[in-house]
């Protein structure tokens, strides 16, 4: 929700809370009105009805002040049900008495007789509650959609979360659903009917009911459902080309959500553990400390970024060749994440190139962080195959500069960003990568500073990956390209990766490359189907699949990163170490590549790189 509809909603709500005081307070006066008529028609002795009137005015106004104070009008006005009912009656029932203890107190003062306050209680509830009652009876009536338009809703869950669905779709002019009915798998609820709607079971036979009610859309209303049951009862189903959209989780609500319906993503359905993170360790690590990030715009570095803000450093240097993706951060911060957080915590920002050593030394030896994560990169495969030059000159040249800047300005702990891509490496990216490693061990061995290395693999969502291309290619219409049928990939959601990232920091004790488990892999085109299928669309005939060709350097089975018999646990179960000692100084070979790399062509970089990454398999046609 952005803040001019937030602001439309405010005086919306404002003018329904004003709407409803003077509701009330004309049904107090009817109420009122009604006793005294009554009182003066039976006669009631000493009971003088032109005060009543008069003093009606400042019984209304005093009730009204009471009702605001309690709260009466903060109450959800579209949803008024038994809760809010018994709110209303107490409140009412306790100006009444107040009322009552006035009169009696005061001598010679009669208002109403007490006796009758009863019935004037009783009249008074009616002429407060009947407006609310009817306003969601007509909210009910619209929402059921008699003409039967909009799309064909199924809800999973005839409980809480249900019942939180179904008065968003109520309620919500936004929402275009025509609810059909509920899925659980109660016994008892099955059969019956929840809210007026019937609800259909168990679960397990929800594609039955998708393809016998004509379902087009299926909302997860389970509230703080456990992955591995969402990502079940996704797979009954996953085959029907419906609209998928669930109640956000609590992690959704730490992000300040204001959406009470999310789409269901391509990330929700990745079959993993929660990420189990040293939260007091993390904090402990980074609190307080200065902090430098390169690549500090990228998807990792800028995720980087917001998770280290929310463990209070002292403050952050933010260094990136790229100016947009470091000002679309900045924004960020400024409008929303900081004031969250802290607003204390400074934040600098410096355009630079890491490859351009007089400037990172200038921006090191003033600043003096702490800690340097290094993840500045150029990681497009099949870019890189066809200009390793610059590979060379980021991933090589860009390391080897921040980590000898490290080691003079004694920084406490160097971290690497790597990938999957430079084990056995099949392409100029990897083995850029992999000797970046190298640097690492290297440094590790001469330096006071701390160097170790993070190594994972494909990211979903992040910048050029193949996430966003297919929900591009699907939004226009297709097709969708994947370059082989049987190539797979292993993925972590970037949140994951950088937490991750971050509880390898903290574990470092010096030249360990961290590896993070993956999970299991995903072939790429059960992903393309998947996400066809998420957006309400048929593969092969609302969208096509078309198949393009590996491209230069792509392998078409990702190497395994984790040998859980080979690899050393650390506390952490989906973090491991392995030891990969180069043996020696690589300060000669690394002046050898750095001098030389610019005056060769495409190929002989790749050659050059090969002499010194010896697992790299170069592919001679680019």
């Amino acid at each position: 929700m952005g803040k001019s509809e937030f602001r439309t909603s405010r005086k919306l709500l404002k003018k329904s809370r004003i709407g409803f005081m003077v509701i009330d307070a004309i049904g107090i006066a009817l109420a009122y009105m009604i006793a005294i008529f009554a009182l003066w028609l039976i006669k009631v002795p000493n009971f003088d009805y032109i005060n009543a009137i008069i003093i009606l005015p400042f019984v209304i106004v005093f009730k009204l002040i009471v009702f605001y104070i309690f709260k009466v009008y903060h109450l959800v006005l579209v949803n008024v049900g038994l809760d809010e009912v018994v709110k209303i009656t107490w409140v009412v029932s306790l100006t009444n008495i107040i009322i009552v203890i006035v009169t009696l107190a005061i001598p010679d003062f009669v208002f109403i007789h007490e006796f009758y306050f009863l019935f004037t209680t009783l009249m008074e509830l009616v002429f407060l509650i009947s407006p609310r009652i009817v306003k969601r009876l007509l909210n009910m009536l619209l929402s059921r959609n008699l003409y039967c338009t909009g799309n064909r809703t199924l809800i999973v869950g005839a409980g809480a979360g249900g019942k939180i669905v179904l008065n968003e779709i109520r309620n919500n002019p936004n929402l275009d659903n025509n609810i059909v009915g509920f899925i659980d798998d109660d016994e008892e609820k099955i059969g019956n009917t929840f809210s007026s709607y019937p609800v259909f079971g168990p679960i397990s036979e929800i594609s039955k009911v998708i393809d016998r009610m004509d379902i087009e859309e299926v909302i997860i209303a389970i509230v703080n459902i456990e992955p591995t049951r969402f990502q079940q009862i996704i797979n009954y189903f996953i085959d029907r080309p419906v609209k998928i959209k669930r109640l956000p989780s609590f992690k959704d609500y730490s992000k300040d959500t204001n959406e009470p319906i999310l789409d269901v993503n391509v990330e929700d359905l990745l079959s993993r553990d929660i990420v189990e993170l040293d939260d007091q360790g993390i904090n402990e690590f980074i609190q307080g400390k200065k902090v430098l990030v390169t690549g500090a715009g990228g998807s990792i570095g800028s995720e980087l970024v917001r998770q280290i803000i929310s463990y209070k450093p002292e403050s952050l240097m933010l260094v990136d060749i790229y100016e947009n993706g470091v000002y679309d951060l900045i924004t960020e911060l400024n409008m929303d994440f900081i004031k969250r957080i802290d607003n204390k915590i400074k934040i600098n920002v410096q355009i630079a190139s890491v490859y351009n050593y007089s400037r990172m030394k200038s921006i090191i030896s003033s600043y003096l962080p702490d800690y340097i994560f290094h993840a500045a990169a150029y990681k497009h495969v099949p870019l890189m195959e066809g200009s390793s030059m610059e590979a060379v000159r980021t991933n090589i040249l860009g390391t080897y500069n921040v980590c000898k800047l490290a080691d003079e300005f004694n920084v406490n702990k160097f971290v690497l960003v790597s990938s999957d891509k430079a084990v056995r490496p099949t392409n100029a990216m990897g083995a850029t990568k992999r000797y970046a490693e190298m640097l690492i061990q290297h440094f590790e061995k001469i330096s006071k500073t701390n160097y170790s290395a993070v190594r994972f693999g494909n990211v979903l969502g992040s910048n050029g990956s193949v996430v966003p291309l297919f929900r591009k290619q699907i939004a226009n219409g297709g097709p969708v390209t994947v370059t082989d049928q049987k190539i797979i990939r292993y993925f972590m959601t970037i949140p994951e990766a950088v937490s991750l990232i971050l509880q390898s920091a903290v574990f470092a004790s010096g030249g360990e490359i961290f590896i993070l488990d993956m999970g299991e892999p995903v072939k790429i085109i059960d992903l393309a189907e998947k996400m066809i299928m998420l957006s309400g669309f048929k593969p092969y005939i609302d969208i096509p699949i078309k198949i393009t060709g590996l491209r230069p350097g792509e392998k078409l089975f990702e190497e395994l990163l984790v040998d859980k018999e080979s690899n050393t646990k650390t506390k952490n179960k989906m973090i491991y170490i392995e030891k990969l000692d180069n043996g020696k100084n690589i300060e000669d070979e690394t002046n050898e590549l750095l001098n030389s790399f610019e005056e060769l062509n495409n190929l002989e970089v790749k050659f050059l790189l090969k002499k010194f990454v010896t697992t790299y398999t170069v592919d001679e046609k680019q």
